[in-house]
């Protein structure tokens, strides 16, 4: 069964770098499963920055929207996983479904939550998950906008009370919630 690692906080506090570091401390192969798709110039540079964060480590990288779940199976040779981020995964899957003309709550994040953690049960090595909070702001103005809040949340439940790890970022700074303290 891997490690469960889960790194939280809010745009720009110091996830993905805090992340990277625990997962270049751990010897052997390397997964980065990336989340974000190509939308536009500015998003294309983001992506080539973080790549380019990753070249001199020896990471393999999978880009993968939507089945997380199937990038995962894919890399169980690798002794580390780094999946960034599960709310943009949020956001691609709900998109996918407006676009189907589907709706999706709740429940069924659960269970592509669940989904996943089962993944995670059958894989050697530490898997780590990027995530935002989003919900720590104002209420929404919109249904589609509290609709995201809220299922993001759910995920992000689901996998912290499934984590051995779950740190905070806060600033630049990890703020230990849960298991062990990493450096």
């Amino acid at each position: 069964m891997a490690k469960v690692i889960l790194i939280t906080g809010g745009s720009r506090s110091g996830k993905s770098i805090h992340a990277q570091k625990i997962a270049e401390s751990i010897s052997g192969t390397r997964t980065y499963i990336a989340t974000c798709p190509y939308l536009d110039e500015e998003m294309t540079a983001r992506i080539r920055k973080h790549r380019a964060a990753r070249e001199s480590s020896c990471w393999h990288t999978i880009e993968e929207t939507i089945d997380i779940a199937g990038a995962l199976r894919t890399s169980e040779e690798s002794q580390v996983i780094l999946l960034d981020c599960l709310t943009l995964w949020i956001n691609n899957i709900l998109y996918e479904a407006e676009q189907r003309g589907e709706s999706l709550d709740e429940e069924a994040i659960d269970t592509r939550c669940r989904e996943v953690l089962d993944v995670c049960a059958r894989l050697p090595g530490t898997v780590i998950f990027v995530t935002n909070e989003v919900g720590m702001g104002i209420v929404p103005e919109n249904p589609a906008s509290r609709l995201y809040r809220d299922i993001a949340g759910r995920c992000n439940q689901i996998i912290a009370s499934h984590a051995d790890v779950v740190v905070f970022m806060i600033s630049g700074l990890p703020l230990h919630i849960k298991g062990e303290k990493i450096e």
